[in-house]
């Protein structure tokens, strides 16, 4: 497991004159990368196999895609969602699965970047018992919080104090296609 160092940020809270300390975890691509390579290290020590990956969207994307080739097994996709602007809203999730595979695996490995609230990692869960009766699985993300309410079975770091996270690729959510210019390689 991993422990994280964290900077605090401010929030002012102007009716009520309270100034709170919120901490922020700020992620660079190598660290990005070393927790995926840490966390499908972790999974291989466990010894168990699984026959394919179902990916949580967006946030377990790219992992789901390292660990499917890692491991050589097919990805499958199922689209979440319960963020806005930073903002927790009502989980929408697509009830749909992405796939390339005939049928879904009978052993999944279910990947997203984080347990939160844990509020989607069980919903997922959820629905595919009850989708899928004879399909087992097990979960696996890089961050794994303190407040949330499902523990994950793989998880790389756990957080105690719930900060935000600012992976490397949010960058991109501040950034029109138009403001882009190309490089020269």
């Amino acid at each position: 497991m991993v422990t994280a160092e964290f900077s605090p940020i401010i929030e002012n809270f102007t009716n009520q004159n309270l100034t709170i300390m919120k901490p922020e975890l700020h992620i660079s691509w190598h660290e990005y990368h070393q927790l995926i390579e840490t966390l499908a290290s972790q999974i291989y020590q466990s010894q168990w196999q699984f026959d394919q990956i179902l990916c949580l969207a967006r946030g377990g994307l790219r992992i789901g895609d390292i660990l499917s080739r890692l491991y050589k097994v097919p990805l499958a996709i199922v689209a979440a969602n319960s963020y806005v602007d930073h903002q927790r809203h009502d989980l929408t999730l697509s009830h749909n699965i992405t796939m390339t595979a005939p049928s879904l695996g009978h052993k999944l490995l279910v990947v997203d970047d984080l347990v939160d609230s844990g509020i989607t990692l069980q919903a997922v869960q959820t629905w595919l018992h009850q989708e899928f009766p004879q399909t087992q699985t097990r979960t696996a993300v890089l961050w794994y919080k303190a407040q949330s309410i499902i523990k994950p079975d793989y998880f790389v770091t756990y957080l105690d104090q719930n900060p935000w996270i600012h992976q490397p690729f949010e960058k991109y959510e501040n950034i029109h296609p138009r403001d882009l210019r190309p490089k020269n390689l």
